[in-house]
Formats: C-alpha cells, structure tokens, sequence
C-alpha cells in the first residue's frame, strides 16, 4: 500500500459519549489509592556510573505494581526523567544505558508483567480477550492505570525535573506512550511512539491474522453474538480515542510491512494526534521493528537529548530502540 492511500486511511473506532467521564472516574479513584513509591538499591545492577533501584508503587485496585529505577550514580543538577514501558510480550528494560545518558529512568512492569503479576495474570495470550465484555473490569483498565501512575512515580522523585519528563515505548509501549502523553498531557514534556499498539483495536484484527490481535478474532469466532459488546468495550479503550489530548512534541515510527500493528491504524492515530509538534517516521522496508535496524535508535536519543537537555556520564551507547 502507497503511503498516500496509507494517510488517507480512516479508523472505524469511535469515541463513546462517556468516554471522557468514564476515563476521569477512574483516574480518580485510581488516585485514591495512595501512590507509597519505594526503592530498593540494587547493588548487582549497579555500576560505577549508575545506580539501579527495585522500584515498587500501589496502583488502581491498590495492586503492587514493580519496576527498574535508575540515575546517574553522580549528579549535582535535577535529572530529566524518561518513562520506559514496555511490549505486550517484553519484560521491562533495565535502563541503564539511558541513565548513562543523563536521565532518571523508571521502567515499569504493569500489571501481567514479571514482578507484577502475582495477582493479576491472564498471560498471553490473555490480556487483550480479559474480561472484555465489561466495559468496568476490562483487563486493560487496571493496565492503564498501572502505566498513568508510573509516570506519576517518576514525578515524585527529589532528583527529577518535573519540566523535563519524557514518555517512550514500542508496540504496545507506543500504545502505553500515547496514553500517558494524553492523560497527563501537562505534565509530559516529549513523547516517543513506535509502532503503537491498541490502535483502531476492531479494523486491526480484520487487517492482520497474527497475534495478540488475533485474540480478539478467536473469541469471536467462539462467542459471535458477543460482537456488538466487545466493539463497545473496546471503542472505550482504543487509544485512536485518547490523542487527540497530546499537546507535546511527539515522534512515531511504524513499519509499511507490519504484520502485528498494521500501519493504517498506525498512520490514523498518528493524524489524529492533536499536537502541533509531531513527525511521523515510516519505514518502508521494515516491520515491526520500525526502523530499529534502520537507525531510528539514534533518532530518539537525539530527540529526547534536544528537548530535555541531558547530562551523559559515560560513553554514549549510540541510540535507544524500545524493546517489542
């Protein structure tokens, strides 16, 4: 498909007339539950320039959430922060590459992830089929909130900047970075998406026949009559619904070749994105990798470097790629 039959194409999901209220409940009783951020030195993690923590938060149904925290071992300055979150399948990412680059860095484990997972793991596949017929017990509510209070834990620590916060992820890190940048969006300074997952969540299951998408084909082809709720449940959830709130800069590669995240859901939440300061990367050749063997490491590290100023302690590592 050429890229201009690409941008031209139009999502089927829709806003649902409550979205915006049901969506402030439950940051609000997300925030009842109060955050309790700790950490837990790691010491074998650690290096000479950089120090490595357990992180630890409560989360919406007052759920344990964990995750890596890491710094510069050596900072006199307040750090920029970068909020990392992970794949549907990946595990999070041990920072230190990018604490070695100057930030402070939390990588969080949502709910299902390890360390995380004690209470709530539907496995995968699992997550995008759990409980999807009740818009209020959906799986990737709690999910969501997980990732939203993540960013809030990033916030609350001493050594951060809070005018320098930054969001990245890949596939359904892309999906959790565009869902952070809209839902705190005067908070997060720079925002960086590839191959966002959880985009116009319907048309990709009849656009693509791989997994995690195809979990919503297979609970359909068992339970058809159910497929007016599952397309209600999930307009709710559909991160095409939430962009239009970004307002930060913001970068997005996806692969023309994507065989997991189609890139016409990817080109359609990328035009609805309501920052005017956004730049699409689509890589012809690739899929969904999104440019990770084609440079675009490189180009999130100078992206970030250009809006949130940081201070390297150690030799550059070249460019950072989210882990899929």
């Amino acid at each position: 498909m050429v890229l201009s039959n690409l941008a031209d194409y139009e999502s089927s999901a829709v806003k649902p007339e409550d979205f915006q209220e049901f969506w402030r409940q439950t940051l609000h009783e997300t925030e009842l539950v109060e955050l309790n951020p700790r950490l837990s030195l790691d010491r074998m993690r650690s290096n000479d320039d950089v120090e490595v923590f357990t992180a630890r938060y409560d989360s919406y149904d007052s759920l344990e959430i964990a995750g890596w925290y890491a710094r510069p071992r050596n900072y006199s300055d307040p750090l920029p922060g970068l909020l990392f979150v992970p794949g549907y399948v990946s595990e999070p990412k041990l920072p230190t590459d990018l604490a070695r680059d100057g930030y402070a860095v939390f990588s969080a484990a949502p709910r299902n992830k390890l360390r995380s997972n004690m209470v709530f793991n539907p496995g995968y596949p699992g997550l995008l089929t759990h409980n999807i017929e009740s818009r209020s017990t959906y799986g990737y509510r709690g999910f969501y909130m997980d990732a939203v209070r993540a960013f809030d834990f990033l916030c609350q620590m001493p050594e951060v900047d809070e005018n320098r916060l930054g969001v990245l992820g890949g596939s359904q890190g892309g999906a959790l970075t565009l869902l952070v940048s809209s839902l705190r969006n005067k908070a997060v300074a720079a925002a960086s998406a590839g191959a966002p997952y959880l985009c116009s969540m319907m048309d990709s299951a009849s656009l693509t026949r791989t997994y995690p998408y195809e979990e919503i084909n297979d609970y359909l082809r068992l339970n058809p009559e159910s497929e007016a709720v599952v397309r209600d449940t999930l307009n709710l959830y559909d991160i095409h619904n939430f962009v239009d709130q970004i307002e930060c800069p913001i970068i997005v590669n996806i692969g023309l070749k994507d065989d997991v995240c189609p890139p016409e859901t990817g080109f359609a939440v990328f035009e609805r994105i309501g920052s005017d300061n956004k730049q699409l990367y689509p890589y012809k050749d690739c899929g969904h990798e999104s440019g990770a063997g084609q440079g675009h490491g490189k180009v999130i590290t100078d992206f970030f470097a250009k809006i949130l100023s940081p201070n390297p302690v150690g030799p550059s590592t070249g460019g950072f790629t989210p882990e899929i």
